[in-house]
């Protein structure tokens, strides 16, 4: 076992713990090795927890090299994954209240709202739900694997992963924090999403100054459906008016 590596995956799930990321023996984080194998943590231990001793190598079918230890029964979508995309080296899934609150609410993270994420990330898409630790799941995120890198799971929590282990956690604290703004935002009357000027402006500064083109990854919505609007204060008041007018 790398033990630089082993110790930056024990680290990684004490933040998932510490941050409230997870719960109990929630969660699961794994990494590619230089041999084909993967490193990932094994079932029912809590990630504040963990320690070297609790990691599992497993080979590229994702069978244990050594008896008397069982990886997360979730390895199956980091597999998936990791064979969809080989460019990834490190997976990452996790409950983040924010996030996996718009996971159970139906709503993926895809408007155009904050630069960072939208430069960052791109939209966060909704896989439709799948039942944990079975085969459903990489169905359901298999139309997004290829171009994002950050999938909610609905009713469920979210997926984040990248070229490496930090990369992939990075990137779950992003998604949580985009949560965590347009929740608020939506408590204080609701987002107000870039108009497609503004993220045409932010796309050449991006390219620009940083060198990093978004066209790529999963484009936001610069606009909300009708459908989908906010209610104004005033539209609330009268709702609870007449509901309190008809229970009277």
């Amino acid at each position: 076992m790398n033990e630089i590596t082993a110790r930056e995956l024990v680290e990684i799930c004490h933040r998932l713990s510490a941050h409230g990321f997870v719960t109990a023996t929630d969660g699961n984080v794994s990494t590619r090795l230089e041999d084909g194998g993967f490193l990932t943590t094994r079932t029912g231990v809590n990630k504040g927890m963990v320690e070297t001793s609790d990691l599992v190598e497993v080979d590229a079918n994702g069978t244990p090299r050594n008896s008397g230890q069982a990886p997360s029964t979730e390895f199956g979508m980091h597999l998936f994954i990791y064979r969809q995309r080989s460019d990834v080296g490190a997976v990452v899934h996790a409950h983040p209240i924010h996030a996996t609150g718009f996971a159970a609410a139906g709503l993926a993270l895809d408007r155009c709202i904050f630069p960072e994420v939208i430069v960052g990330l791109g939209a966060v898409p909704l896989a439709t739900y799948a039942t944990p630790s079975t085969s459903e799941v990489a169905d359901s995120i298999s139309p997004y694997v290829g171009t994002a890198n950050a999938i909610l799971l609905a009713n469920h929590g979210v997926v984040t992963y990248g070229p490496d282990l930090w990369d992939a956690y990075f990137k779950m604290e992003k998604v949580e924090h985009a949560a965590h703004i347009e929740f608020v935002a939506r408590m204080l009357g609701g987002q107000r999403s870039l108009t497609p000027e503004q993220l045409d402006k932010l796309r050449n500064i991006s390219q620009e100054s940083y060198g990093k083109d978004f066209s790529n990854k999963p484009q936001c919505k610069t606009s909300i459906e009708p459908a989908e609007e906010i209610p104004h204060d005033e539209e609330i008041r009268n709702l609870v008016r007449e509901m309190i007018r008809k229970n009277s």
